[in-house]
């Protein structure tokens, strides 16, 4: 049973646009933050795992792309800001090293996971299809974690700060994305 909807509370079809507002917000992100580790990091060992997330993030959001248009949602207000933002992170943390640059997988890929499980679980039964792209691209997500915590992530100095600092502004971002 569905709790009542209470007065402010958004309609279904406005919480499934702020769903595909902030999917799409983070995939863009994503992508961003690969690239300003290639950027750094282009020619690293870890360089060909990169350009492989980095790949799937693109094609995640090429499917958000497609929602957004399919579903006359408007994307988030806040793209200028992670397109520098995205890019800034994954340069500065390629600049700590490779394994920071996988730290920094590590946290945002935790933090999308609890994201889309939290997604899917709200999506319940109504929307089968955008619950099973959700499932799909949160496997994606958390086999990246994986790769991340592979390659050494956990070894960066002060990986616990770096992680929860990351943390932080992806719980940040998805808010805003998901409003604005």
């Amino acid at each position: 049973m569905t709790a009542p909807r209470l007065p402010g509370d958004p309609r279904p079809e406005e919480r499934v646009a702020r769903m595909l507002r902030v999917d799409h917000a983070g995939e863009y992100g994503a992508v961003r933050i690969y690239e300003g580790q290639l950027a750094v990091l282009g020619r690293a060992k870890s360089a060909g795992i990169i350009r492989h997330m980095a790949e799937q993030e693109r094609q995640h959001l090429a499917e958000f792309d497609r929602l957004l248009v399919e579903r006359r949602v408007r994307p988030t207000l806040l793209s200028p800001v992670w397109h520098v933002a995205g890019w800034a992170l994954g340069a500065a943390t390629a600049l700590l090293g490779e394994k920071a640059a996988m730290a920094c997988t590590v946290a945002v890929e935790e933090v999308i996971d609890e994201h889309y499980a939290s997604q899917a679980e709200a999506l319940g039964n109504a929307e089968p299809e955008l619950k099973a792209t959700v499932e799909e691209f949160r496997a994606d997500e958390v086999r990246h974690r994986d790769v991340g915590l592979a390659h050494g992530a956990e070894e960066t100095p002060g990986y616990g700060l770096l992680t929860e600092a990351i943390k932080a502004g992806s719980r940040l971002a998805i808010w805003l994305s998901s409003r604005l």
